[in-house]
């Protein structure tokens, strides 16, 4: 008996080991005809095994494309469509450069640190409405961060720090909401059903001799 961890690799392990000993066998025949016509069955038989990928545009042309894929693009054949090149197939994507950049206050995220930068840009106008829903925000992401409260006054300090200056604002010209506590305070446990408070009894029960 023959294991599968004995025999050769699977190109394309999806569609079996009896389809690429197809493709291997249509690959050895001599008559270019014979192989026209076994590459056109191996293909039925892969459209019926692969079902989901009748939902891709171009249904057929990726079967195509694996039928050489599996041969090791040695299927020598008047395909409808051209055999796609190996090196288009084996090149790795480019590596995707990882964003640096230092956030000096790492509990405000870099999104907010980028919306003061912005906003430091901007006309006086729009700014200050800007500069609210900011701080407003800032003082949210501090108290779920720290656990703790931290003064408006604070809040305007660290704005003006990460915008080097441009934004100076006193904290009572900006309107902040102080019902914070969802924030902090945790959601309250559900109460007991009175199954559970059922439960609970028989486990303080105690069997007396």
């Amino acid at each position: 008996m023959e294991y599968n961890t004995s025999q050769k690799r699977l190109i394309l392990p999806e569609y079996g080991r009896h389809v690429h000993l197809m493709v291997q066998h249509a690959v050895q025949l001599k008559d270019r005809d014979e192989r026209n016509a076994a590459a056109h069955a191996i293909i039925s038989v892969m459209g019926i095994l692969q079902p989901h990928l009748r939902d891709i545009p171009d249904f057929k042309h990726k079967l195509w494309d694996h039928l050489f894929v599996m041969s090791d693009f040695k299927l020598d054949i008047d395909a409808p469509y051209p055999m796609p090149a190996e090196d288009e197939l084996v090149d790795r994507p480019a590596i995707v450069p990882y964003p640096q950049g230092h956030i000096g206050r790492k509990h405000y995220g870099k999104i907010l640190v980028e919306m003061i930068r912005e906003a430091s840009r901007m006309e006086n106008d729009g700014q200050k409405e800007l500069v609210q829903l900011i701080a407003n925000q800032m003082k949210k992401t501090y108290m779920a961060w720290n656990r703790s409260e931290v003064s408006n006054e604070q809040i305007m300090q660290d704005i003006w720090d990460i915008s080097d200056g441009k934004i100076k604002m006193e904290a009572s010209a900006i309107r902040f909401f102080e019902n914070l506590d969802m924030v902090t305070t945790p959601a309250p446990a559900p109460a007991p059903t009175p199954r559970n408070n059922q439960k609970a009894k028989k486990r303080r029960i105690i069997i007396r001799k």
